[in-house]
């Protein structure tokens, strides 16, 4: 497909994105008044919204493995952070998942206070132990309802064939929660990269792996974790 092409769908999927999300905010904003619950179906209208508009304008579609490998009850699902497709989906994919994520995006009016009625995990970059004090609380908390707690490792988007060092904040929700860790392996930013103006068509691949116990040293677990999931991400390709 010629880049014009391509130019022009990721132009039509981020005009029908911004314009539909602001039609969907503004008629469900008194939603934001009810249950968590009632706030966490009305984002979900929203996500189905923009990934089958992506589907439709870009040829983008997705595809999910391995969600048998997902204990029931508590856990905490750590998972490669490639694009931004991941920040949108997975609120739907790992449905009612605490998604542990910067504190700025609560400030975006309906959409950010959305994420925050939602039970999302907010947390300040830069304040050192203070945020990471913060975002144990929080995880424990969500953990105590029965719910998933996912967080991104690497802490920022990551280039397809790179990494970045693994955050302390994964090993310290893994030592206080003491739940099992689901590792996620995707290709995300083969199609939609950061801050990249062109979607390209094609699959995005997401695979859950089997799941790391509780209990081990931290060293350990950082190690398994990294593997785990960088293997199977360069896999994916």
């Amino acid at each position: 497909m010629s880049g014009p092409i391509l130019w022009l769908r990721s132009l039509a999927f981020n005009a029908g994105w911004y314009a539909g999300t602001v039609v969907i905010a503004l008629l469900g904003s008194p939603i934001l008044l009810l249950p968590r619950r009632v706030v966490v179906a009305w984002s979900h209208v929203w996500i189905r919204f923009v990934l089958g508009w992506l589907k439709l304008t870009c040829g983008l579609d997705h595809r999910i493995t391995g969600l048998e490998n997902i204990p029931r009850g508590p856990v905490l699902i750590a998972s490669k952070h490639q694009s931004s497709w991941e920040t949108l989906a997975f609120g739907l994919l790992f449905d009612d998942a605490a998604i542990v994520l910067k504190r700025e995006l609560l400030f975006i009016p309906i959409v950010g206070w959305a994420m925050a009625r939602a039970g999302n995990i907010a947390v300040a970059r830069g304040d050192g132990a203070s945020a990471l004090r913060g975002l144990v609380r929080q995880a424990k908390d969500c953990a105590a309802q029965g719910r998933a707690v996912l967080i991104f490792p690497e802490g920022t988007r990551v280039a397809p064939g790179h990494t970045k060092p693994y955050q302390v904040g994964v090993a310290a929700l893994y030592r206080q929660l003491g739940v099992p860790v689901v590792p996620v392996a995707l290709n995300s930013g083969r199609f939609w990269g950061r801050r990249k103006w062109i979607k390209r068509p094609g699959t995005i691949q997401v695979q859950v792996l089997p799941p790391i116990a509780p209990g081990l040293r931290r060293e350990a677990f950082m190690e398994t974790l990294r593997e785990r999931i960088e293997t199977a991400t360069t896999k994916l390709g």
